[in-house]
């Protein structure tokens, strides 16, 4: 009987590993890319702010639990190419370049505004606007896309770096709900809301809506994101 049972959860574990894996585009002993974005405040530009890093940590984490492994790159300095192996870009297109990209060609209804002041960088998805009231309700977005290789592209855009961070450990949390729902290859992209970051950091995130079909439909070039 115990050995039975031990059976049944080395199984039960095996097809637990085998759903992530396919979810996230990962194989035991693959390579995965993390592309972060600089600090938008500081002068190096190598600077990344430490929110960015612990989304890193987070997205790392399930890259292990894979069994695959993780290669970190600056926005500006990415590899070239799409789709060959499994991607998670964090940051907005101003601090990241290769998010401007993946906005460009796989989310060309997402636009951000460019940070004038605090209460800025409004998110503009179709025909809807996500703006920002710092501290208190701040949103993000996190995508899966389609690589041209075969392989998805996770793009995480928060409206600042705790935002960021909040999409990262959702998407952590979530990938079983979101497998279920979206299964192994389906396109996605979401709007989360960021409830009292001042206050709870990235700890109490919600889904705000699912924004796929409005987000992969190209904007009309008179739409303002203000």
């Amino acid at each position: 009987a115990g050995a039975a049972v031990w059976v049944a959860q080395r199984l039960l574990s095996y097809r637990r590993l085998a759903r992530e894996r396919a979810f996230f585009g990962l194989a035991g002993g693959a390579t995965c890319r993390l592309v972060v974005g600089r600090h938008a405040s500081a002068g190096d530009e190598r600077s990344v702010h430490r929110n960015d890093v612990a989304a890193l940590v987070e997205l790392a984490t399930i890259v292990r639990e894979c069994g695959a492994r993780p290669d970190l790159y600056a926005g500006a300095n990415a590899p070239t190419g799409v789709g060959r192996v499994t991607e998670f870009c964090v940051g907005g297109p101003t601090s990241n370049p290769r998010t401007e990209a993946h906005m460009r060609a796989m989310l060309p209804g997402v636009a951000m505004a460019e940070y004038r002041g605090p209460g800025e960088l409004t998110l503009a998805i179709g025909e809807a606007r996500y703006v920002r009231d710092p501290d208190r309700r701040e949103y993000a977005v996190v995508a899966r896309c389609a690589g041209a290789g075969g392989r998805p592209v996770f793009v995480l855009i928060g409206q600042t770096a705790v935002t960021n961070l909040a999409a990262a450990r959702f998407l952590g949390a979530n990938h079983r709900a979101l497998r279920r729902t979206y299964g192994e290859r389906a396109d996605f992209c979401l709007v989360l809301r960021v409830i009292e970051p001042g206050a709870y950091g990235a700890d109490r995130v919600e889904l705000e809506a699912d924004v796929t079909a409005e987000a992969t439909t190209p904007r009309s070039p008179a739409s303002s994101v203000g």
